[in-house]
């Protein structure tokens, strides 16, 4: 078009040397290049920020704009989280994911910890119908062992029926020789998660998440039974008004809940 190319840039708003000059990485690149993707290969879950960390750790004068820039171009990405495997069935008596298919089918058991305005601990077990997600105990007190449990059990046994299974974790209390073999003697079966797995007892999880959040990091007991009776008052909220997402947003047992060990404890 018979004009300069000074009049063409300005024209275009840019600058002569990007199109004249090649751009030229630093003389280092290379070798930075593969020692960020060296240790992008052993830990493939950090993005650019922990690994130009680790790059200056490791004596690169670097800043995180310049990995950045080269993880970009690299076409390095944080990889989606791989889908984990379930597994059913254990030959050693623990179970990973067996799933409830009807009420009494299986009970989850845990304990919860708390401690009153005095200083003092005490312990919940809540107990639960899986397939229901109706709490059907919770017991309060100082101390909880393996009798405890049994006599907890027990008075649902009755009121309830015996379930298929019971879930729980490894804590002593649980496996106790003398729980395994009453829960055995009354014809139900136990259903031990993997040591260190608390997600495998979820239903448990979820509902002493709930507990915690909603009423006990929200109230200061006075005293020991000042706690088992605004928590037996939760527990049937829980039950006949709190919507469930997981059952379409109803409650889990709208109609009645039974009330288990009002006796007064002495302390």
């Amino acid at each position: 078009m018979k004009v300069s190319e000074r009049r063409v840039w300005r024209a275009l708003g840019q600058h002569r040397s990007t199109q004249r000059r090649l751009p030229k990485g630093r003389a280092d690149e290379e070798r930075l290049v593969a020692d960020m993707i060296e240790l992008t290969r052993q830990y493939g879950r950090y993005g650019y920020r922990r690994v130009a960390a680790l790059l200056r750790d490791a004596g690169w004068q670097v800043n995180d704009k310049r990995v950045e820039r080269l993880w970009r171009r690299e076409g390095l990405k944080v990889p989606m989280k791989q889908p984990k495997k379930g597994r059913l069935w254990l030959n050693d008596g623990s179970c990973v994911r067996l799933r409830p298919e009807y009420q009494n089918h299986v009970w989850s058991y845990d304990f919860v910890h708390h401690r009153t305005d005095d200083g003092r601990a005490f312990r919940t077990l809540n107990i639960l119908d899986e397939y229901s997600r109706e709490c059907l105990a919770i017991r309060v007190k100082r101390k909880l062992n393996s009798i405890e449990v049994i006599d907890a059990l027990t008075d649902l046994f009755i009121l309830r029926g015996i379930p298929a299974y019971i879930r729980s974790d490894n804590g002593p209390e649980f496996i106790a020789e003398a729980l395994r073999d009453w829960i055995r003697a009354v014809g139900a079966k136990t259903a031990y998660i993997e040591p260190g797995s608390p997600w495998e007892n979820g239903y448990c999880e979820s509902f002493n998440g709930r507990m915690r959040d909603e009423l006990l990091n929200g109230e200061i007991f006075y005293s020991l039974r000042e706690a088992q009776i605004i928590i037996e008052r939760w527990r049937n909220h829980y039950n006949t008004k709190r919507p469930h997402s997981a059952l379409g947003y109803r409650p889990p047992a709208p109609e009645a809940t039974i009330q288990v060990d009002q006796r007064p404890v002495m302390h």
